[in-house]
């Protein structure tokens, strides 16, 4: 057996958000002006809504030229961190938010980091179980409707392999939404987005069939608000789904039908 190649491990600085996107001095002067706003951000000194001021006005603020903030606002709007309006009465907002934006942007850069399958199913593992538990504590009349009306949509395609990966997916997705805890459905459409196939090639009506029947399963205990029990099944599902990733990448030789 290949004996596996140990990576180095990776370090992340929060300071690098800002500083890598500019080079020089007035650069690193915009670098400056936007890690002070995301600053004041983080520490609750401004929030969504807050009036950051126009282009003039920040740069009287940090006593730099009109480039240099011009700069650092575009940097700003595109971290998401502030809203831009122009013409009279326009100028720089703290924007109210919406993770799902960054998603995909997130989704690209694991890509290009190159994770592997494994260490994506690892992750969605984690997130999953604590997302399947937490629906069954929280999930309201409107959440249980949407599991059951997408498990009736299920039944209905299983002569259509492809759209019945596309509602296992969405299935997924309502179970983390069902949890009310935004961080789980922004993390699960990141990993979403690099582990959930497009078609599933090796899909079987088998295969399709056992996955409505665990997903059934799982609608039954949230409704049931057995947390511990869906909690469960979820981690073995999704374990069964990381053994049918990485055997579609090439890293191992188990096609057991049993994980979608």
């Amino acid at each position: 057996m290949a004996r596996a190649i140990a990576k180095p491990p990776v370090r992340m600085s929060g300071e690098l958000t800002a500083r890598i996107m500019f080079a020089g001095r007035s650069s690193s002067l915009s670098a400056q002006m936007v890690a002070q706003v995301r600053d004041d951000l983080f520490a609750k000194k401004l929030k969504p809504g807050d009036f950051l001021g126009t282009e003039k006005d920040l740069a009287a603020r940090f006593g730099t030229s009109r480039i240099v903030a011009r700069d650092a606002m575009r940097t700003l709007e595109a971290l998401g961190i502030v809203e831009i309006r122009m013409g009279k009465g326009g100028g720089a907002r703290i924007a109210h938010g919406n993770p799902r934006l960054f998603a995909e942007a997130l989704a690209v850069q694991l890509d290009l980091t190159g994770v592997t399958p494994a260490e994506v199913m690892d992750a969605q593992r984690a997130i999953e179980t604590l997302g399947a538990e937490l629906a069954a504590e929280n999930a309201t009349a409107e959440d249980i409707a949407r599991l059951r009306a997408l498990l009736v949509d299920a039944q209905g395609s299983m002569h259509d392999l492809d759209h019945f990966t596309k509602l296992s997916r969405d299935f997924h997705l309502a179970v983390a939404e069902a949890s009310h805890n935004r961080v789980i459905v922004v993390q699960l459409l990141s990993l979403e987005h690099v582990s959930w196939p497009r078609r599933n090639v090796t899909a079987t009506r088998k295969l399709a069939a056992h996955i409505l029947e665990i997903h059934s399963k799982l609608a039954d205990l949230i409704e049931m608000r057995d947390g511990a029990a869906a909690r469960a099944l979820m981690d073995d599902h999704v374990k069964m789904i990381r053994a049918r990733r990485v055997a579609e990448h090439g890293h191992s030789h188990d096609t057991d039908e049993r994980c979608c």
